[in-house]
């Protein structure tokens, strides 16, 4: 990894928005044929990354639920960046995805592509991960710090813990010169991140599990903070669909969201078979990752709870956070609140859609809850997952 990846990585994301924003064509990620969504036969087609965050789709596939629901599905189709995987979802290679929150709103409303959040795939599972030897927020002045994509909750939650730490973000092309205030913000795909905090190339990373835990397993890099203890059972990833899909084939896609619901509750029940299934020791070998590092997300011990809460990781320990948590209904408070502070957030590339956004209309438009309202009543309601039942919450953002 050197400093001339940072630079491709945000042209890569200039060129996708180019793209994108002028509804250009945009290529296949293999020599497979794109298909229509609207096919009328087309099976589950899953694209992810080998986060965490894909759990709930991989253990869908894994167990057999989507068969269970009298539907097809194809192996799962593994990516590398999330410029990968929208690429993958406009062009039709693949039909249900696990996408940054953030990102569908710029899909949505500042690229126009018609597809709609149906559910929450997960909460919390991404932290802020700092060379060993910073023990402050405040000690990444003058220094780079990696996060996913500039559409997503880690570069929202982390520019607002900059800022109240007295430090400035910025975006600035690599090798400039940077203020003892300003943390310049780089774009890099996940699995590139603990290679690049390791040569010191980039002084942390906010990113999705297991890297925050890839970190530690390896000795270089300490959880600075976790995400979820700032933004209480946040959205991280969402499921994204295809209108086209939801319009036209409305008991598929009640199905598929029954899958997904279910991968849930089973993987709240059985985290460490999760892990292991999940891990390079899994028998469909989803991620590249060990089960050990795997159940530091999964099967987190007290004694790292007790750590966390000592070194300031946890600061909110009467919240009482799972590392990752799972949970399907996409709460409209949590979009309401997103696209406000969206609002006020430095992203790069057009971002003038974003200032016509009323955040109560996005809530509404952007999530088609109708089938996961469906799939939680079918399990016993909001309940099932520890919640209470009530279809409404306020959202709880500490520093």
């Amino acid at each position: 990894m050197c400093l001339d990846d940072f630079t491709h990585t945000r042209r890569d994301f200039l060129k996708l928005s180019a793209l994108l924003t002028a509804g250009g064509a945009l290529p296949l990620l293999n020599s497979r044929q794109a298909r229509a969504a609207s096919e009328p036969d087309a099976p589950v087609r899953i694209g992810y990354l080998p986060i965490t965050d894909a759990t709930p789709l991989l253990v869908a596939h894994n167990n057999g639920l989507f068969e269970a629901e009298g539907i097809k599905a194809e192996r799962p189709v593994l990516l590398r960046s999330w410029a990968q995987v929208i690429e993958a979802f406009i062009s039709g290679q693949v039909n249900v995805i696990h996408l940054l929150s953030p990102m569908t709103v710029w899909a949505r409303y500042g690229s126009k592509v018609p597809a709609k959040v149906v559910a929450w795939n997960h909460v919390g599972g991404s932290g802020l991960t700092v060379a060993p030897g910073i023990t402050e927020v405040k000690q990444l002045g003058g220094q780079s710090v990696a996060i996913p994509f500039w559409y997503s909750i880690h570069n929202v939650v982390v520019q607002q813990l900059f800022r109240d730490n007295g430090l400035q973000p910025v975006s600035k092309p690599a090798n400039s010169a940077l203020a003892a205030n300003e943390v310049n913000l780089v774009v890099l795909p996940p699995s590139d991140m603990p290679p690049a905090l390791a040569s010191k190339r980039i002084a942390g990373y906010i990113v999705a599990e297991p890297f925050n835990a890839l970190a530690e397993e390896l000795k270089v890099g300490r959880v600075q903070r976790f995400t979820g203890d700032i933004w209480r059972n946040h959205a991280c990833c969402v499921v994204f669909m295809h209108e086209q899909d939801l319009n036209t084939r409305p008991e598929w896609s009640q199905k598929v969201v029954n899958a997904i619901v279910k991968a849930q509750l089973w993987t709240r029940d059985n985290r460490a078979e999760a892990a292991r299934l999940l891990s390079k020791d899994g028998s469909n070998r989803y991620t590249p990752h060990t089960p050990q590092v795997l159940g530091r997300v999964l099967t987190p011990n007290a004694a790292d709870r007790d750590a966390y809460l000592a070194s300031g990781a946890i600061r909110h320990g009467n919240w009482d956070e799972q590392r990752i948590d799972f949970q399907p209904y996409p709460f409209p408070s949590y979009t309401e609140e997103l696209v406000r502070r969206l609002k006020d957030t430095l992203i790069e590339g057009d971002k003038g859609f974003l200032a016509n956004l009323d955040p109560a209309q996005t809530a509404r438009d952007l999530v088609d809850d109708r089938f996961v309202r469906n799939s939680i009543a079918a399990v016993g309601g909001l309940k099932a997952f520890g919640l209470p039942d009530d279809f409404e919450r306020s959202e709880e953002f500490s520093i």
